[in-house]
């Protein structure tokens, strides 16, 4: 795309190990790197040419961690895999629960398991007041939702939003993951843009949209990119430049302000 196509703005990727292996690439080049989804901490500040309108891991872990000390939780197993996004998460999830008196006991999974019942006996033999599962995707963190049910172990549960976001992962583990906490940033049912959003989503593919928040922030990026070309013109740099004076910017997935760390 960088040497070949010579683009330059790079929408994407969707998950955070993918943009913190371009940039290197892209920087150089002074191609503009935006994403609505990639949330590791680690690409804060990370270059003058990447940016995002998607919250970074750090508020969603610390989150957690203030949830759970509330429900009186001392000791929590984490259970995470091993990828910048859900790594992210525990990160600061486990800095704050740590600051605030709690214990964490933790597992940690390539993407490529499915029988986790190794792990699941070990955290259970240290016997936490709740787990916190971290996963990259439904694919594996619906085997570890299964296979506690299996297990028969029963305690609260605290999951991270991409998989709590998917109806079809809810659905089939209901009766596990009844009563279980997670955190996703709220979407306003009365945003016109978001209604229309959804509107021609159904109209197209027939069905609800899924993964409501992530859906709509990527299709932001798309908007907000556009806005800054007819503003800025087609050069990475100005484009850079500009979205980074982007405040209260309304689009589906509410207003957008982006600092100036990206």
């Amino acid at each position: 795309l960088v040497n070949v196509d010579k683009v330059k703005v790079i929408l994407g990727g969707s998950c955070s190990s993918e943009p913190l292996a371009a940039i290197p690439v892209a920087e150089p080049a002074k191609v503009f790197i935006f994403t609505g989804s990639a949330s590791s901490p680690d690409l804060t500040g990370k270059s003058k040419f990447f940016a995002r309108d998607w919250p970074n891991d750090s508020s969603q872990g610390i989150l957690l961690a203030e949830i759970a000390i509330k429900k009186g939780w001392k000791k929590v197993a984490v259970i995470n895999e091993q990828t910048d996004y859900a790594q992210g998460i525990v990160k600061f999830f486990e800095k704050k629960f740590n600051e605030l008196g709690g214990t964490v006991v933790k597992e940690e999974f390539n993407s490529k398991l499915r029988d986790f019942r190794a792990s699941l006996t070990k955290l259970s033999s240290a016997k936490p007041d709740a787990i916190l599962i971290s996963a990259q995707a439904t694919a594996t963190a619906d085997p570890i939702v299964k296979q506690m049910s299996q297990l028969k172990w029963n305690l609260p549960i605290m999951i991270n939003d991409v998989p709590l976001t998917s109806p079809e992962f809810i659905a089939s583990n209901k009766a596990i993951l009844e009563g279980a906490t997670g955190s996703d940033f709220f979407l306003d049912p009365n945003n016109q843009k978001l209604i229309e959003l959804n509107r021609n989503y159904e109209a197209r593919f027939g069905k609800e949209m899924a993964f409501q928040t992530y859906t709509s922030a990527v299709y932001d990026s798309l908007y907000i990119i556009k806005d800054a070309i007819e503003v800025v013109g087609y050069d990475g740099e100005k484009i850079a430049e500009w979205v980074r004076m982007v405040k209260d910017w309304p689009v589906a997935s509410g207003l957008i302000t982006i600092g100036t760390d990206g």
